[in-house]
């Protein structure tokens, strides 16, 4: 059986995540440092090697370009707070971008949110939970955080607004990535300013990881099934 670039490349992403969080478990810094960087650009080998012809994946490309570099600033972000405000600034753009590309799908089909508006009351209610939590510990940064509460709950609920718009098991992968963006992000911030959490590099980067690969394969799934 051939093994296809495109699975190669995926394949490359998962050993490539089992090195990063290695190296998180066993306090081999270095190893974080040259595989996490690493993580992002294979991703976007994925959708080059997908070969798809949708002018819309270029939304996709340029989030994935912006969490690449705040996974870099991200990385030195205990030297200087401003490395950690520049991080925060690109998967800030990471999230907004994944919004036009949700909303860029359009067709007659009804919205989920539509259907079911209690989603939206839901996700509205965590994010204003975790700011709530959050709040007391911010400092300067309580500003900054409630915007990107509110751009990142905007992201997932752009994810279940089109469920009905998309083909499963993409609308599934879109969903499932979004939501565990949410949940990394979350377990990042709750253990930076609230209180420390338990093997937190590990869950943070595995739910990131998990998010962003689940994305890139929804936006292929979405054209072809591979």
């Amino acid at each position: 059986m051939t093994v296809t670039p495109l699975q190669i490349t995926s394949r490359l992403f998962w050993l490539l995540t089992l090195t990063d969080l290695l190296g998180i478990q066993t306090g081999f810094n270095w190893l974080h440092a040259i595989s996490k960087p690493l993580l992002i650009p294979l991703l976007i080998g994925m959708l080059f090697y997908s070969g798809i012809a949708d002018p819309k994946k270029k939304w996709i490309l340029i989030g994935l370009f912006f969490s690449w570099l705040g996974d870099l600033f991200l990385l030195v972000d205990s030297k200087l707070t401003i490395f950690f405000i520049a991080g925060l600034l690109s998967f800030l753009i990471t999230h907004i971008f994944y919004i036009f590309y949700f909303l860029s799908i359009e067709n007659s089909a009804p919205s989920l949110l539509k259907k079911q508006p209690l989603l939206i009351v839901l996700i509205l209610c965590y994010g204003s939970a975790l700011v709530v939590l959050l709040f007391p510990y911010l400092g300067d940064l309580k500003i900054p955080v409630i915007v990107y509460a509110t751009v990142i709950c905007s992201m997932l609920l752009s994810s279940l607004h089109i469920y009905y718009k998309t083909e499963k098991p993409a609308n599934l992968f879109f969903i499932l990535g979004a939501a565990l963006f949410v949940i990394s992000d979350s377990l990042l911030a709750v253990n930076k300013f609230y209180q420390p959490i338990p093997k937190a590099g590990i869950w943070i980067m595995l739910s990131y990881c998990s998010a962003q690969y689940l994305i890139v394969k929804g936006v292929i799934r979405q054209v072809q099934r591979i």
